[in-house]
């Protein structure tokens, strides 16, 4: 109990010195080594991924935040903290899968809600990244690229000799070339079509997130990593491949036999990484597209013959890339072929092309709800990174450098 002693002036003072610390401050709680190994931080999951954001605060050894969402009868998004933010470190969990647009504005209004509130600082955790492959303007419109198309089928008439609409085939030719470039060819396309009018939505999302208030990003594999310079908060861009490598070495016997192969020409810094860590060699397939989710002709390079292929991509979305791919590998003389990618989107017919493809697995991260899509098909395997994510917020709470993650796998 507090005991008295005099003073120099000869008043009487409280000393405090042997008074337990429970009658000092009585809401203090010593008995929780969550809380005294991690104070001041809390975590809200958004709707989107739930299991993922369990997995996570149950690492750290933490609550999940309370949340509450919900949707007024007009489909507006109403989001209500129900516990006191001020002066924390919070982190929102919410990745760019189901019903995008509906879970992206959700997120944003949870980190407003947050920062209004009064956080100390707010950090959207974004397993995968909305909108990362709308990253830049496409060389060519599709009415450009299609009107292209319709005049290469029409010479391909003139030249096999089909005279007898050679008049017509001339006038829709001239008629598609006025239609698609006014202003003339010069030779080429005009420099008015050598841009379509798309959006660069990935930079939309970055200025939103940012007005809304969030003070950093924590992501995964982004589909171009130069989407981080569209911020001007810190990002931080996580990568799978130390648990991609974990999982090929544990789970296929004869990975030192194995070829890395990028379905596409822009994955092969990804896959030159892996070769190189696994010691093998790698191949790629270049591939054209006619418009968006239809590949048009593949073409290998590199030999694959009697070797076990593994396809390695940051996402798939309908598998029309990747299934082609398999095919062409087992064509060229592969023995088996897997496939490995960070963000199994599988929309559309994607599980049923997995299903009637010849891989011996298609493994994803759990970034994205893989559940359903593992009862569908025997062939879908799941990698679980909630650690990587877990201890890249510890590091980030306690100010501590993630570089390590990019080359090793927490346990």
């Amino acid at each position: 109990m507090p005991s008295t002693v005099a003073g120099s002036s000869g008043r009487q003072l409280v000393s405090l010195a042997n008074t337990p610390v429970e009658l000092l401050l009585p809401n203090l709680v010593l008995d929780d080594p969550a809380g005294a190994r991690m104070p001041n931080i809390k975590i809200f999951s958004g709707s989107s991924h739930p299991d993922l954001a369990q997995r996570v605060v149950d690492r750290l050894g933490i609550d999940l935040g309370k949340v509450v969402t919900k949707k007024f009868s007009n489909l507006e998004t109403c989001v209500e903290i129900g516990e006191s933010v001020r002066g924390e470190d919070v982190y929102i969990v919410q990745s760019g899968c189901g019903e995008i647009n509906d879970n992206l504005m959700e997120m944003l209004i949870m980190i407003n809600a947050c920062k209004i509130a009064s956080a100390a600082r707010v950090t959207a955790v974004i397993p995968c990244f909305p909108y990362a492959r709308q990253d830049k303007k496409d060389k060519r419109s599709d009415g450009a690229l299609e009107v292209n198309m319709v005049m290469e089928g029409m010479k391909g008439m003139l030249e096999e000799g089909d005279h007898g609409s050679d008049v017509e085939c001339r006038r829709r030719m001239r008629f598609a070339r006025t239609s698609a470039f006014p202003h003339g060819t010069s030779g080429g396309l005009s420099q008015e079509h050598t841009h379509s009018r798309a959006p660069i939505s990935a930079k939309l999302v970055a200025n939103m997130l940012s007005v809304a208030g969030a003070d950093h990003i924590i992501t995964m594999d982004l589909h171009a990593s130069q989407i981080q310079g569209f911020f001007d908060i810190p990002v931080d861009n996580l990568y799978a491949e130390p648990a991609v490598l974990k999982w090929i070495r544990e789970n296929i016997p004869e990975w030192g036999n194995s070829i890395i192969v990028s379905p596409d020409a822009g994955g092969a810094k990804r896959v030159t990484s892996i070769a190189d860590r696994l010691n093998v060699e790698f191949a790629l397939i270049h591939k054209e597209r006619k418009k968006a989710n239809e590949v048009a002709s593949m073409v290998l390079v590199g030999d694959v013959k009697d070797r076990v292929a593994i396809l390695v991509d940051d996402m798939a979305d309908t598998c029309g890339t990747i299934c082609h791919a398999a095919e062409k590998l087992m064509e060229a003389g592969a023995t088996r072929v897997y496939a490995i990618l960070t963000h199994g989107i599988f929309s559309g017919p994607a599980v049923s092309r997995i299903n009637n493809a010849c891989f011996e697995a298609v493994v994803v991260t759990n970034t994205i709800p893989q559940e359903q899509h593992m009862k569908d098909s025997s062939k879908i395997q799941c990698i679980d990174v909630s650690m990587v994510l877990a201890e890249s917020i510890r590091r980030t709470h306690n100010g501590e450098s993630v570089s390590y993650l990019f080359s090793n796998v927490p346990y």
